[in-house]
């Protein structure tokens, strides 16, 4: 059934230039990695898009291998799409990713040009789309040189697969190297995607100035630190959380010294009049190279009350100050080894 949106769904949301491109995206968009695969009952993830969409959400991110399994996010998402949306398809922004591993052999993971393309395909037609708004490169790759893999980003936007062409979790170094090279062949680089929140502050270390030097966008994921930044853990690791499983999660992040500054930053955030992870995207859409926070839900009531952090998006330097003094790098940056690279 298609869906009728709300008429007021742009009236709230900030919308952001994406570096010095014509494009905008929402101040918080919504992430597709962790919710919409095999094990989530379709009524539930079709509730979370709708009422996305209904509240200024025109960004929808996902990668080849969401889910899980495998390609489970894109098609459960272009089902969706095509049964509730498909007459939207111009208001909104689709972002897909290829460079982990997808499939076996040698030509299912990093940054070949066989590799992204055929994955590209594979994503269009799991979603039911003719073309994704953007397409990344979604780690780099120490073996494949970088002109294949961003002539591979360059061909998908000149074929019409791709409006534009992004890359995620690349070193500054590596980042400028991958815009030169997109310029010359006439694609322009137009965002970045790395994780950055309160607890793991690696962009800060060159890559942020690098991205507003280049006029490139920034897409900031695992803003909540994968659930750190929210009341989740401050009495301890409950069971059926990211750190009670295994996967991209410690229980041994959870510590005694960690929980503190949860807490520290909870009174902050109480004080302002929001709940720690609305303060802690607040605190990531502060800087203007930030274009946009990409945000995971496993329900409606959670996509709300995430949303409602752009009620609150200033802050005085006195909380700068108080929040910096608990706001530390505590070496949880779980894809360090493609900005390594």
């Amino acid at each position: 059934m298609t869906h009728l949106p709300d008429d007021t769904r742009y009236d709230s949301m900030p919308y952001r230039r994406t570096g010095r491109s014509g494009l905008k995206l929402p101040a918080i968009s919504l992430g597709l990695w962790q919710n919409f695969g095999g094990t989530v009952p379709m009524e539930t993830q079709r509730a979370i898009l709708r009422r996305a969409f209904d509240l200024g959400i025109t960004h929808f991110d996902l990668a080849n291998n969401y889910g899980p399994p495998y390609g489970s996010a894109e098609t459960n998402f272009g089902q969706i799409f095509g049964e509730d949306f498909s007459a939207h398809r111009d208001e909104v922004v689709i972002s897909t990713k290829a460079g982990y591993d997808m499939w076996p052999g040698p030509y299912g993971d990093f940054g070949s040009r066989k590799y992204l393309l055929s994955s590209l395909d594979q994503s269009l037609g799991r979603m039911g789309l003719d073309y994704v708004d953007i397409f990344y490169s979604h780690r780099a790759d120490p073996e494949t040189p970088l002109e294949e893999t961003m002539g591979a980003l360059h061909t998908a936007v000149a074929s019409g697969r791709a409006l534009y062409a992004g890359i995620s979790s690349y070193s500054p170094e590596r980042t400028r190297q991958a815009a030169a090279i997109l310029a010359d062949l006439g694609t322009p680089l137009l965002i970045h995607q790395p994780s950055y929140s309160m607890f793991n502050r690696w962009v800060e270390d060159g890559l942020l100035d690098t991205l507003d030097d280049l006029g490139v966008g920034c897409i900031a994921f695992s803003p909540l630190a994968q659930g750190l930044l929210t009341d989740r853990y401050l009495n301890g690791v409950p069971e059926g959380s990211r750190a009670s499983q295994a996967g991209s999660m410690s229980r041994d992040m959870v510590n005694d010294q960690t929980v503190g500054r949860i807490r520290a930053l909870t009174e902050i955030a109480d004080a302002r009049g929001q709940s720690l992870a609305q303060l802690a995207l607040s605190w990531v859409l502060r800087r203007g190279t930030v274009t946009s926070a990409l945000v995971g839900a496993s329900s409606v009531k959670q996509l709300e009350t995430n949303i409602a952090a752009i009620d609150n998006l200033a802050f005085t330097a006195e909380e700068v100050t108080a929040i910096d003094e608990h706001a530390v790098d505590l070496g949880i940056n779980l894809w360090e080894p493609s900005s390594a690279v």
